[in-house]
């Protein structure tokens, strides 16, 4: 499965890292998640279009549109760096020349991951190891104060996972491993290369 095939496919480009370094030490690099790993994670777990899905960190937006391209899910990125949030809105204007219908199911909001306010129908948050766990803690307990107003099932989904964001989720929380989807020929290697998927049901 080729980088460049999917960008094609979708008109948007997403390869490349991010060059240069964030201000903050707290927050990581940007690196799209391949989607050779994205094809492997849809195989077992599977979206629904009715899901509402933020992607914290999400840099050119790759994981929003590959979601609504395979499932016509809602995708809300958020990016705190303003280069990569100015190119993950014009993927998104490329996108919608050959996906008119998804004018409202893709969005971007360019702030600080621990600023963005919890939707009541956002469900499921992805993260590939974006920041720091102090970040990630905030961000847990502003998902676990809008389950609590708004019950309903979430779901954290993790790629190349640190074993803090694993501590914090297993030890502190009642999110409850679903699902580990490992990488053949590199999980071997790297026991990283690994998606987890933690539900917390209601």
């Amino acid at each position: 499965m080729k980088e460049q095939y999917y960008d094609e496919l979708l008109n948007i480009s997403t390869v490349g890292d991010q060059k240069g370094y964030n201000k903050s030490y707290h927050y990581h690099r940007y690196e799209p998640t391949p989607y050779c790993a994205l094809g492997l994670l849809f195989k077992q777990y599977e979206l629904k279009s009715t899901d509402h899905i933020v992607d914290f960190g999400c840099g050119k937006g790759r994981l929003n549109f590959f979601i609504h391209h395979l499932f016509h899910a809602s995708v809300t990125g958020i990016e705190m760096n303003e280069t990569l949030y100015k190119e993950a809105v014009e993927n998104q204007k490329n996108y919608l020349k050959q996906n008119k219908n998804a004018k409202d199911k893709i969005q971007f909001h360019c702030c600080l991951a621990e600023k963005y306010e919890i939707d009541p129908l956002d469900n499921r948050f992805y993260f590939f190891n974006p920041f720091t766990v102090p970040i990630f803690w905030k961000i847990i307990n502003k998902i676990l104060a809008s389950v609590e107003k708004f019950k309903r099932e979430v779901d954290v989904i993790l790629y190349y996972p640190s074993e803090d964001y694993i501590y914090l989720l297993e030890n502190v929380t009642l999110f409850e491993l679903k699902t580990e989807v490992q990488l053949p020929g590199l999980y071997e290697n790297n026991q990283n290369e690994r998606f987890l998927i933690y539900r917390l049901s209601y």
